[in-house]
C-alpha cells in the first residue's frame, strides 16, 4: 500500500508539472489562447480565416495577400478570468473546503509584419503566445492534490511566412512555426495512512522549458467579388520539454533533476468566409477544429519503484462555431459584433481542478477607426459564459492519484483587446 500511494503521489505530481507547461488560460478550448487579433475578437473571431486584417495570417498565412506594401500590426489583450471551486461531498479532504477566485489576470501580446516583395509575393512573420497558464491555489483545500500554490507558463511562437497571389481570386501561403516555452509549477501533495503514521503534506515544484517546430498552411478563394472563403492549418507540435522535479517532505528523496516528455499538441483547421450584402455591411462565419484528440498519452523519462510515468490526458477534438457582422459606419470607423460556441475538448470524465475547462458562449463587439490613411487602432471586448463545471478526481479519472476530489466550478471570463496598426508604405 506504500510503495502504491508513494507511486500515484509522485506519478501525480509529475502529469500536472507537465501540463502546466502545456496548458493555458481557457479562453479557448484546452490549452489554446485565441487572443491573437483584436480585429477578430470584436465579431468572436467570426470569418477571421477568411482575412480583413493583417493578424488574420495567425490562422491562415494566405490573407497577406489583403495588405498590400509594408504593414505593421500590434496587438494586446488584457484577459481577466475568474473561476472559483466547491468542494463537494466525496472529497476526501472535504473539510479543507473549496477556492476563492484562482484564475490570474494576464496579458497577451501578439505582434505581426508583413512586406509586399512584388505584386504578387508577400514575406512576413508573426509573434505569439499561443499557450499560457497563470493560476494560484491555496496551500490547502480539498483538491491540493490535483491543483495548489502557484502555476505559470510563458510560450513563444514566431513564425516567418510567406503567400503568393496566383491570380485574383486564389491566394496561398504558408509558414513555418517555432516555439519556445518555459514554465514553473509549485503544488502540494498528500500521504495518508498506512504510507506514513499520519496525514503528511509536502510540496513539489517543477521548471521546464523547451522547444518545438511546425508549420502553417493556408489559401483564401474569391469566387465572386462580394465573397472571400479563407481555409487555414496550425500542424501539431511535438513540444519537448526537459526541467527538474523538486519534492519536499517525505517525498523529498524521489526528486528528479532530469525529467523531460513531449507533449503532443494538437493541429487545428480554421475556415471562415467574409460576405459583402452591401455597400456597408459585411456577414462573418467560422468554424474551426482543433485535434486535441493527438495528445493521448505523454510518457516521461523517469522511473518510480521500477513503474513508468505516463501522463493521461485522454481529450476528445475540439469544435469552434462563430457568426458575426461588420458595418462600416463612416469612411474612417467599422463596427463589428458576434457570437460564438466553443465545444470543450475536456470532459467530465478526465477533467482536473488545474484546468476546469467547458463549453461556453461568446459574446463580442469591437471597432476599427482610421486616424490617417496609414494609422489606424482596434477595439474589441468579449464576455464568455462559461457552463458551470462539474470535477469529479475518483476511481475511473486517469490523473487520480487515490486521494479523491469532488466539486464544481463556476467560472467566466471578460477580455478586451487593443492594436495598433499602420502601413509603412
Amino acid at each position: 500500500m506504500r510503495y502504491r500511494c508513494l507511486t500515484n503521489t509522485l506519478r501525480c505530481a509529475v502529469a500536472l508539472g507537465a501540463l502546466a507547461i502545456a496548458t493555458a488560460e481557457a479562453q479557448a478550448g484546452g490549452f489554446a489562447v485565441r487572443e491573437q487579433s483584436a480585429f477578430g475578437q470584436g465579431s468572436s473571431f467570426a470569418g477571421v480565416a477568411a482575412g480583413g486584417d493583417l493578424s488574420s495570417m495567425f490562422w491562415n498565412p494566405a490573407t497577406m495577400t489583403q495588405a498590400p506594401g509594408i504593414q505593421t500590426e500590434i496587438v494586446a489583450s488584457g484577459i481577466l478570468p475568474y473561476a472559483s471551486n466547491t468542494a463537494g461531498a466525496g472529497s476526501t479532504f472535504l473539510a479543507l473546503g473549496g477556492t476563492g477566485d484562482t484564475a490570474d489576470d494576464a496579458l497577451v501580446p501578439a505582434g505581426y509584419a508583413s512586406w509586399q516583395v512584388n505584386p504578387n509575393l508577400w514575406l512576413g512573420f508573426s509573434l505569439n503566445s499561443p499557450f499560457g497558464l497563470s493560476v494560484s491555489f491555496p496551500e490547502l483545500w480539498a483538491g491540493r492534490d490535483y491543483a495548489a500554490n502557484k502555476t505559470s507558463l510563458k510560450s513563444y511562437n514566431f513564425t516567418p511566412s510567406l503567400a503568393y497571389k496566383i491570380n485574383d481570386w486564389i491566394s496561398v501561403g504558408a509558414g513555418v512555426q517555432i516555439q519556445y516555452a518555459k514554465a514553473t509549477l509549485n503544488r502540494g501533495y498528500t500521504l495518508v495512512p498506512p504510507a506514513v503514521p499520519a496525514v503528511t503534506f509536502g510540496d513539489t515544484t517543477l521548471e521546464g522549458n523547451g522547444w518545438s517546430y511546425g508549420f502553417t498552411l493556408g489559401a483564401t478563394l474569391s469566387p465572386t467579388p462580394t465573397t472571400t472563403i479563407g481555409i487555414g492549418y496550425r500542424s501539431g507540435l511535438d513540444q519537448k520539454i526537459d526541467g527538474d522535479l523538486t519534492l519536499t517532505g517525505p517525498l523529498a528523496p524521489f526528486s528528479n533533476p532530469n525529467v523531460s516528455t513531449t507533449l503532443k499538441l494538437p493541429d487545428m483547421v480554421s475556415l471562415g468566409i467574409r460576405q459583402k450584402v452591401g455597400p456597408q455591411w459585411t456577414l462573418l462565419g467560422t468554424v474551426e477544429w482543433t485535434n486535441w484528440s493527438r495528445i493521448g498519452t505523454s510518457n516521461v523519462n523517469t522511473m518510480v519503484l521500477g513503474t513508468p510515468v505516463q501522463i493521461h490526458f485522454n481529450y476528445d477534438d475540439g469544435w469552434f462555431f462563430a457568426l458575426g457582422a461588420e458595418y462600416q459606419w463612416t469612411p474612417q470607423l467599422a463596427v463589428r459584433g458576434g457570437i460564438g460556441y466553443e465545444k470543450s475538448p475536456i470532459t467530465d470524465a478526465v477533467r482536473i481542478p488545474l484546468l476546469p475547462d467547458n463549453d461556453r458562449i461568446w459574446l463580442s463587439a469591437g471597432a476599427t477607426y482610421h486616424l490617417t490613411p496609414a494609422l489606424s487602432f482596434d477595439l474589441a471586448y468579449s464576455h464568455l459564459f462559461v457552463k458551470d463545471t462539474p470535477v469529479n478526481v475518483v476511481p475511473g479519472n486517469p490523473s487520480f492519484t487515490g486521494v479523491a476530489y469532488v466539486g464544481t466550478v463556476n467560472s467566466h471570463v471578460d477580455i478586451v483587446s487593443l492594436a495598433l496598426k499602420y502601413r509603412w508604405k
